[in-house]
């Protein structure tokens, strides 16, 4: 039996999976996504980034698509309606901030318009090719209202990354998941928030099950939504950690060869 044949829906990361080195959607990968949704497969991408972020980044894609964002916090359908949000409490963040965070750490409030941050990082402003997410400086100290979509660290040493998380964990773990989504970006949710549980929620609306769908992605935000279902894929350029810890999954070509693409057309369309 061919496992291609139950396959329904296709469900993707963005950055270091369907995006490309520079950050966008390559003219082969769009076409083969356009086939795809002409033959009528679901198309769900599941993204770290801010939906204000990301929404641009799908427009050369042609067609509509259900977005999860922030990890599973932000669940948008193909007409761009909200349907599901949810935020970490003010009263957390504050709680995490006091345990007082170095100053050579970049802090992130992903929030609904903009995105606070303790210091200008040009490397995080090279994942935006259009701004269409703004950033804005805060003294955090000086900020009462501190809910937030998603909470977010970089660092140039990961090892500087663990420690911390270790720190906010040791407080927090029953009010915080937490993910690395590339080895320099450390990301906090509210507990209840992963892109599994978002996307369990679309194959609901859709009358879809995980045993119909195929996922790819390259960080440890992915993990859960490549373990759920049928067939998990896992990029090239993910960290060795990742595949060594999904051993049992399948790793495919790079974002820069157009992994997604490339595999979904050998097995999906020439099916």
């Amino acid at each position: 039996m061919n496992i291609y044949n139950d396959i329904k829906v296709i469900i993707t990361d963005l950055d270091g999976t369907l995006l490309n080195p520079l950050h966008a959607i390559s003219k082969y990968t769009q076409s083969v996504f356009q086939e795809l949704h002409k033959q009528n497969y679901l198309i769900i991408v599941a993204t770290g980034r801010h939906h204000l972020d990301a929404m641009p980044l799908l427009e050369p894609l042609g067609f509509p698509v259900y977005l999860i964002t922030s990890n599973g916090a932000r669940i948008h359908s193909p007409t761009k309606e909200l349907l599901f949000a949810f935020d970490i409490k003010s009263e957390t963040i504050q709680s995490v901030l006091s345990l007082g965070i170095p100053s050579d750490f970049t802090t992130v409030l992903y929030r609904e318009n903009v995105w606070y941050t303790n210091k200008h990082n040009e490397k995080l402003n090279e994942f935006q090719p259009e701004m269409k997410y703004l950033p804005q400086i805060v003294n955090y100290n000086e900020e009462k209202d501190l809910s937030t979509i998603k909470m977010f660290f970089t660092h140039e040493k990961h090892s500087k990354l663990v420690e911390l998380r270790d720190a906010i964990l040791e407080k927090h773990a029953d009010l915080l998941s937490h993910a690395f989504s590339l080895p320099l970006c450390l990301e906090f949710m509210d507990l209840s928030v992963d892109k599994s549980v978002a996307i369990a929620k679309v194959l609901e609306i859709e009358n879809y099950r995980f045993d119909q769908a195929i996922s790819f992605g390259d960080g440890y935000n992915d993990e859960r939504m490549l373990t759920s279902t049928a067939i998990g894929l896992i990029m090239g350029n993910a960290p060795d950690s990742l595949k060594t810890k999904l051993s049992q999954l399948e790793v495919i070509l790079t974002n820069g060869e157009d992994g997604v693409a490339q595999y979904l057309s050998e097995n999906i369309l020439n099916q």
